[in-house]
């Protein structure tokens, strides 16, 4: 997706992060970019403006960056992991904070990615917070990461299906999940039959 003129360079940055990830990492870049997709979509439908779009988009393709610091050997087990496995999962969220939090973006790309397994009823992480602390773009993403991870195929196991993902974005709707984000991301979902591209 094009950025607007004066995000050009800021996308530039972001393209090379990825490259750099990719060399380590084939899977996780894509799953980020297929997330973007949708979230863009999300965003469009509830309006948001264009340096909006732009930071959702950035932030989306970037948000699992952290996981460069995680063994691959981690990301891809298959099975369940254990409870100290999952803490160090956790960790990515922070470490990419921290690593996007040293370009100074002109939006809070940092503090979206920093949100994104935040929950409105403060269950989430790292840092517990609840409903308009969190930032719309980060809700948007949130969203469109759980349908994304859920209907398509992960290196540890295979696509659980596009209704999977959605019964479950519902039955979280209202409680942890903000409302409206997955009323549009139903609808984008439906209107567009969009689906994940498998790698």
């Amino acid at each position: 997706m094009p950025v607007s003129e004066s995000n050009k360079i800021y996308q530039e940055v972001i393209n090379a992060m990825i490259a750099v990830h990719r060399l380590t990492d084939g899977y996780t870049p894509n799953h980020e970019d297929q997330t973007a997709e949708l979230a863009v979509m999300i965003g469009r439908h509830l309006d948001l403006a264009t340096e909006r779009i732009d930071a959702l988009h950035m932030a989306s393709r970037v948000h699992d960056i952290g996981k460069a610091t995680i063994p691959l050997a981690l990301l891809t087990k298959p099975g369940r992991i254990s409870v100290e496995e999952y803490d160090v999962l956790k960790t990515h969220v922070q470490f990419g904070y921290e690593i996007l939090n040293k370009i100074s973006f002109p939006f809070n790309l940092a503090e979206i990615v920093h949100c994104h397994h935040e929950y409105l009823d403060g269950s989430g992480y790292p840092r517990g917070i609840s409903g308009d602390e969190i930032p719309l773009e980060a809700r948007i993403l949130t969203v469109a990461d759980i349908v994304e991870s859920m209907s398509a195929d992960r290196p540890y196991r295979k696509s659980l299906g596009m209704s999977a993902a959605l019964d479950e974005i519902q039955r979280q709707s209202g409680v942890r999940l903000d409302t409206v984000v997955v009323d549009a991301c139903l609808d984008v979902v439906k209107r567009s039959n969009w689906r994940p591209i498998s790698n």
